[in-house]
């Protein structure tokens, strides 16, 4: 940590308090500020600097609505340490309803920015300075692309052991192993220090009320895992950590009959999808290639030839996919992973295909 987490220019934030505050990170095209709003939260005795942002792609707004909530009903009491919660990183994108800056760069490949870059680059060094310089770790939210959807899933670079230590506290039932890409947010904080995860789920433009509540159980089993809470631990039925995912592919054009979900585990030859032309004749039956579990999919029915339809995420062992498959089977009706399930599958019509039912 760089700078006295008390201190926000003019503002001061003493511990046990909470304070909204916004800070100018740059001139609109009118020369108007640009203010991003956040929130700091102290709790009475010093501890770990956890950031948690949202819409570092500004369309990806699940995140945002799960750091709204925290904000009004805090499912917990902070006893220790600090929270800087900031529900929009990319303001820009977020008010054009778009991911990406007016500039039409990507702020998630932008960090750690340069002041006297780019309009992105500008962006992307106040952000980096001002919110990832505080902290000591940093939990960062996104969403899938449009016209896709994701099982929720926390990726993070396993081989760094802090990170590897968030990524599993936050409880979801798949990490996925990698550093992230060149210029994210996630791979320049842990470069910086700063052990990061992102958690990937669900939908642009949507606050998804299943997705909302498994963020803010991942947001407080990390505060838990930290010291900084009283609040116990809520561990996952089962996790895997994979290391790949491989996305199936359409062979033909056509109008898409899925039959399988997120979440879902699938083995070798099994089919994701039919393909048929509008009056219903069928062009291909989609198999996957791979055993493991439906990480992402397509929203869209109608696909072209290369189109990606299902993203398989891909188990290190057959030990491993057999004890997701059992845990998948025997999850509570009430488990938050059910609901996700049976939420998610509400953006598509899902069917058993003939020969395999």
């Amino acid at each position: 940590m760089n700078m006295d987490i008390g201190k926000w220019g003019a503002s001061e934030v003493a511990p046990g308090f909470r304070k909204r505050l916004r800070i100018e990170i740059g001139k609109s095209f009118s020369g108007a500020n640009v203010t991003l709003p956040l929130m700091v939260w102290r709790a009475p005795e010093d501890g770990p600097i956890v950031g948690v942002t949202a819409a570092v792609h500004g369309d990806e707004i699940n995140g945002t609505g799960a750091i709204r909530q925290l904000i009004k009903e805090p499912p917990f009491t902070l006893t220790r340490g600090t929270l800087i919660l900031v529900p929009v990183i990319n303001i820009m994108g977020f008010e054009r309803h778009s991911r990406y800056l007016p500039d039409r760069r990507d702020l998630n490949r932008c960090f750690p920015g340069n002041p006297t870059g780019s309009l992105s680059a500008r962006l992307a060094r106040v952000i980096f300075d001002e919110v990832v310089g505080r902290c000591d770790y940093l939990i960062d939210l996104h969403t899938a692309a449009v016209r896709r959807t994701n099982f929720p899933n926390v990726r993070a670079n396993c081989e760094d052991p802090e990170c590897a230590r968030l990524a599993r506290a936050f409880g979801c039932e798949v990490i996925v192993n990698g550093c992230g890409p060149d210029g994210s947010l996630r791979r320049e904080a842990v470069k910086r220090g700063c052990p990061a995860i992102v958690l990937e789920a669900g939908e642009v433009w949507k606050v998804e009320p299943s997705v909302q509540e498994l963020t803010l159980r991942g947001i407080s089993n990390v505060l838990s895992e930290l010291g900084m809470t009283e609040v116990s631990y809520e561990p996952p039925h089962h996790q895997i950590i994979v290391k790949e995912s491989r996305w199936v592919r359409s062979e033909s054009g056509g109008f898409l009959q899925f039959h399988v979900a997120p979440g879902d585990a699938v083995s070798v030859g099994q089919a994701v999808a039919t393909s048929t032309s509008l009056l219903g004749s069928e062009h291909e039956i989609i198999r996957s290639p791979h055993q493991g579990i439906v990480l992402g999919m397509t929203t869209m029915p109608a696909v072209g030839p290369g189109d990606p339809v299902v993203q398989i995420a891909i188990p290190t062992s057959n030990k491993q996919h057999l004890g997701l498959e059992e845990s998948i089977g025997n999850l509570n009706s009430d488990a938050i992973e059910v609901q996700l399930r049976e939420h998610l599958a509400t953006n598509i019509v899902v069917t058993v295909l003939e020969e395999e039912s």
